[in-house]
């Protein structure tokens, strides 16, 4: 049927109020990032926005967020919805969790979520969230037996209610963390940026004369849907499996993963996959549901929005183990082995689409929190300073891998001057690692040497939370595996791959990180490319 032109002024018209719909969620973000206190946050990116239609379900998100905090928070609306009851909101509330079930896996990212009321009738709701440097207990570390010992834990609750602050709560907070002022104020900025998006929100819907988003919501969603669906059909239909080891704590852990192709809908199931760790490298459901769903959308739809239609064709199941841990495991550092079930889900998509999934890359972040004090004796200062750092991405077909790349989390690099005012410490050395990209047609993305020590008159410990040190990411289709990271002092001590360690005083830390794995035949790749490889210090006349 020919489209009348009513019905193409229509399509017109939604597709300008989805475009506007982005542009507040965007600025909704940008508050985030021009306000937070965390150098993870203002300088990093890590973090999340998003607006969400009255039943919870995510309309739009912004560009600038992680997947293991955009994905969750898909879910975690619904949470919100179920505990504070549609009865007791209001307008001005905001509401807020750390919940690692009920958020985004791990007490240091707290979530808030805020209704969007037009007059008295609910229209959505807006949601954020951000990585604090700290939550009191360990520290941010893998050394915990539970996550009782991890930090304070805050159940969903209400942060404000018709736009007082719940000061009980402020004060709490502060009691219980090492960083009070950069912790509330990072509260605060989380408050302010739901508050921006409410406001663009309602200055849209009396500008354009919506009561409600319930035809916009149908519109985005109808479309979306569709769209996911056409691809899931374009796909070759059965179940593929693959295996990942992984570093663990004190022993490997291997991961395991099925992909299943049916028609209108994408399953993965965890089942195979290591038993609940003691150690805080456990992963909630939520949080692997997220990184699995992102490596879903890589490959079958990049280019389609993300949000609740596209989401709920790809589903997770796994029995308890690791990677669907419960209450009470230790849940801290659940990013290093959640940032690895991207290349564990590919794994299995390169047997079902072989040619079209690039190879293994370094994965997880090598984040490393530092908490610096003086030397006895000495005056000086104490701090805690969080570092996101990143090592090669796998080689692509058809394209050498990215080198230093948060991959699959897409954070931003810190950069050092910033690091550097946070707390007593000296970067003097962060540069690409020559010879840690995997070779192949195409060669895996280099990672990074990095040397840390303590300023002058001060010592440091530090939480380790590296992995790919003993399993190098692994190359595709012929391509050679990515060299291995590692980890010591620069007297050549080996430190562990994680957990908190010392530093003793006049010495560094030595940070080599993994490169990605190569993609295709080595003896394939062109001289001209070799050429331009040595050229630009990327392989030495001792590399391969």
């Amino acid at each position: 049927m020919t489209p009348t032109p009513k019905d193409a002024t229509r399509e017109i018209r939604m597709q300008v109020m989805w475009n506007r719909l982005i542009s507040v969620v965007e600025e909704q973000a940008l508050t985030l990032l021009r306000t937070a206190f965390s150098t993870s946050v203002r300088e990093a990116g890590d973090l999340s926005a998003g607006v969400f239609d009255p039943q919870g379900r995510m309309l739009a998100q912004a560009v600038t967020g992680t997947p293991g905090h955009v994905n969750t928070m898909a879910e975690a609306v619904l949470h919100f919805i179920a505990e504070i009851g549609r009865e007791r909101m209001l307008p001005g509330d905001t509401y807020v969790t750390n919940d690692p079930w009920k958020g985004t896996g791990h007490l240091h990212d707290i979530t808030m979520v805020s209704p969007s009321f037009l007059g008295d009738q609910l229209v959505g709701f807006f949601a954020c969230t951000a990585h604090v440097v700290d939550v009191g207990g360990r520290g941010f570390g893998a050394d915990g037996k539970s996550v009782y010992e991890e930090g304070i834990q805050i159940p969903i609750m209400k942060f404000a209610e018709s736009g007082r602050v719940n000061h009980d709560l402020v004060q709490i907070i502060r009691a219980n963390v090492r960083e009070p002022n950069q912790v509330v104020g990072d509260f605060y900025s989380l408050a302010a940026c739901n508050d921006v998006g409410h406001r663009r929100l309602i200055e849209m819907m009396q500008e354009i004369g919506l009561t409600s988003l319930d035809d916009l919501g149908e519109f985005i969603f109808t479309r979306t849907r569709a769209a996911t669906l056409d691809r899931i059909a374009a796909l070759p239909k059965g179940a593929w499996s693959n295996e990942l080891l992984t570093d663990g704590y004190d022993q490997p852990v291997r991961l395991a993963a099925t992909v299943e192709i049916a028609d209108g809908a994408v399953n993965v199931d965890f089942t195979g996959s290591d038993p609940v760790s003691r150690w805080g490298i456990n992963v909630p459901i939520i949080y692997t549901k997220a990184y699995a769903c992102y490596a879903l959308k890589c490959v079958v739809a990049p280019d389609i929005p993300n949000n609740w239609a596209s989401l709920d064709l790809f589903t997770i199941s796994s029995p308890v183990n690791i990677l669907n841990a419960e209450r009470p495991a230790p849940v801290s550092v659940r990013h290093v082995i959640g940032h690895l079930v991207p290349d564990l889900v590919l794994g299995a998509l390169a047997k079902a689409l072989p040619g079209k999934v690039l190879a293994e890359g370094s994965g997880a972040l090598w984040n490393i929190h530092i908490s610096a004090r003086p030397q006895t004796g000495q005056d000086g200062r104490r701090a805690e300073i969080l570092m996101f750092n990143s090592g090669g991405m796998g080689a692509r077909p058809g394209l050498d891998g990215l080198s230093a790349t948060a991959f699959p989390s897409g954070v931003m690099t810190m950069p050092i001057e910033a690091t550097e005012q946070t707390g007593p410490i000296v970067v003097w050395r962060k540069e690409l690692r020559p010879d840690s990209a995997g070779d192949g047609e195409y060669r895996g993305g280099l990672g990074q040497v990095i040397e840390i020590e303590a300023a002058d008159g001060h010592q440091f410990e530090f939480s380790a939370m590296f992995d790919r040190i003993g399993h190098p990411p692994r190359g595709r289709n012929g391509g050679a595996d990515g060299k291995p990271g590692s980890a010591m002092l620069d007297d050549g001590t080996v430190m562990r791959p994680k957990g908190w360690q010392q530093v003793p005083a006049g010495r560094r830390l030595v940070l080599n990180l993994p490169g990605g794995g190569g993609y295709g035949d080595p003896a394939a790749r062109s001289d001209a490319a070799r050429k331009n490889d040595r050229t630009r210090g990327y392989i030495t006349e001792d590399g391969k």
